[in-house]
This record gives structure tokens, C-alpha cells and sequence, in this order.
């Protein structure tokens, strides 16, 4: 079984970040950037249906060159290839743009199954695997926390509000994956070695069949300005008897706070 899965280039969730001077773009001053942790789930998935079914994994990205150094990341964790469509406009391009270059990839690879993570950390848009499933005309899954496999079909399970929501459906098929789907691996020194000599192509996207300028200049989501969260407030410590504590804590909730 062929395995697509596609992969995010993006800041460590863990990083400090900073808006850069001109208020459009994060300062990347010591920032490490690391596979969205979400497509890790995604990762894992395809690795073990690998080790159970046989097959290919081929891991993709859209975006910088930089971001190889993901796809290599995603090679030492056991995938067999990787695909970069590299083009600067990926990495603030919409979800639309983002798919369209996965679904380029996807239709000259022929996958029988494509998993991405159910968002890519940052831009929080969660629409590209819902749009790339509508390009290839595929059944599609998102956030699924349980994914079986049968003879050309699939069986996964999702959780909604005050209940486990069960999906059935055809391969090939998109699935997003959501944390609770498996535990990621780590990268073994053997694969990070392994990961030095397997075969990374990158491609522009001339070579899919896109076209670059309607990436740069047919956006359907541009970026005005970014800025960063106001800072908290100080905090208020209420003194005296728990019941006058208590009288005073529901009159700042309603008065101040106005969430009752």
C-alpha cells in the first residue's frame, strides 16, 4: 500500500514568538522549526499500516527549502520518500493553495491513502484536508481519532460533542488525524543515518502543472497584519471571611468580567 502523507513546515509550538518589524510576518530570530505535531499523528499512522501491510511511505511538503530539513525529519522516523513542491508564497499561502500542490502530488504518486494532521500549527485554518479530498473527488475524514483498514475500504472514528461519531467509506481516501490517534516515535540514531542517503525530490510547482503566479497573486487569504495578544491583566487576590471572599468574587464576574 502507497501512503501519502503531507507535513507542515512550522515554528516550535514552544517558542517564543515575536512579530517581526515590518507587522507582517513572525521574527524568526532563534526560532527552530519542527514537523507540525499533528502531521506526526499522521506519520505514525502510515508508518504502522506500513509495518502491517507492506507498501511505501512518501512523505510531502509545500513551502520553503527549509523545509526539508521536516521531510528529512519525517524520513529518519521510517518514511521511504519524501516530495518538496518548493515555492517562498507556500509557506503564507491559504489552505486552498496548500492543496492544490498536495493534490498535484498526489495524482502523479496514485496513493491508495493520504494522511495529513487535522491542522497545520500557526495558521489553525484546518481546511486543507477538506479541500484536498474535494480536489481528487475522494471520501474524506477529518480529526480522526481510530482508523481501521479493510479490503478497499476504511473505517474511522471521530469525536464530536457528547459523542464518538463512526465514518465509513472507499480507498483511496484522505483522513486527518488528531492527537489520541497513536503516539508518535521518536527518530532512532539508525534512521536519522538512514535518513542521509533516501531520496528527497524537490519539485517547483512549474513541474506539477501550477502555475506560480497564480499562487502569489490569487490568494483567496491575504495576511494585513499580524500582532501579538495584549498582555494579561495583573491579578486580583480577594481577602477576608470565604462568604464576603465568595460575595466579592461574583460581583467582579458579573461587573468586571461580565461572564455572568
Amino acid at each position: 500500500m502507497k501512503i501519502l502523507v503531507g507535513i507542515k513546515h512550522v515554528p516550535d509550538t514552544e517558542a517564543r514568538i515575536k512579530v517581526a518589524s515590518d507587522g507582517l510576518r513572525v521574527d524568526e530570530t532563534g526560532i527552530k522549526w519542527i514537523v507540525s505535531p499533528f502531521d506526526e499523528y499522521a506519520l505514525e499512522e502510515a508508518l504502522r499500516i506500513r509495518e502491517a501491510r507492506g507498501g511505501e511511505v512518501v512523505v510531502v511538503a509545500a513551502g520553503r527549502p527549509e523545509a526539508q530539513a521536516s521531510l528529512r525529519q519525517g524520513l529518519a522516523m521510517g518514511a521511504d520518500r519524501a516530495v518538496l513542491v518548493e515555492e517562498e508564497a507556500y509557506d503564507r499561502a491559504d489552505g486552498l493553495a496548500r492543496a492544490r500542490a498536495l493534490a498535484a502530488v498526489a495524482k502523479a504518486e496514485s496513493p491508495e491513502l493520504i494522511l495529513l494532521g487535522k491542522y497545520g500549527v500557526g495558521a489553525d485554518e484546518g481546511q486543507t484536508g477538506p479541500m484536498l479530498g474535494e480536489l481528487l473527488d475522494l471520501p474524506h475524514a477529518a480529526a480522526v481519532t481510530s482508523l481501521a483498514l479493510g479490503e478497499g475500504t476504511f473505517k474511522a472514528r471521530r469525536e464530536i460533542e457528547g459523542a464518538t461519531e463512526v465514518l465509513e467509506g472507499s480507498l483511496p481516501a484522505v483522513v486527518t488525524c488528531e492527537k489520541g490517534l497513536n503516539e508518535p516515535r521518536y527518530a532512532s540514531l539508525k534512521g536519522i543515518m538512514a535518513a542521509k542517503k533516501k531520496p528527497l525530490d524537490v519539485r517547483k510547482p512549474e513541474d506539477l502543472g501550477l502555475d506560480p503566479k497564480d499562487l502569489r497573486e490569487g490568494s483567496r487569504v491575504v495576511w494585513e497584519a499580524l500582532e501579538s495578544p495584549p498582555p494579561r491583566g495583573a491579578g486580583k487576590v480577594l481577602k477576608g471571611e470565604a462568604a464576603d471572599a465568595a460575595r466579592d468574587l461574583a460581583r467582579l464576574l458579573r461587573e468586571e468580567a461580565k461572564v455572568i
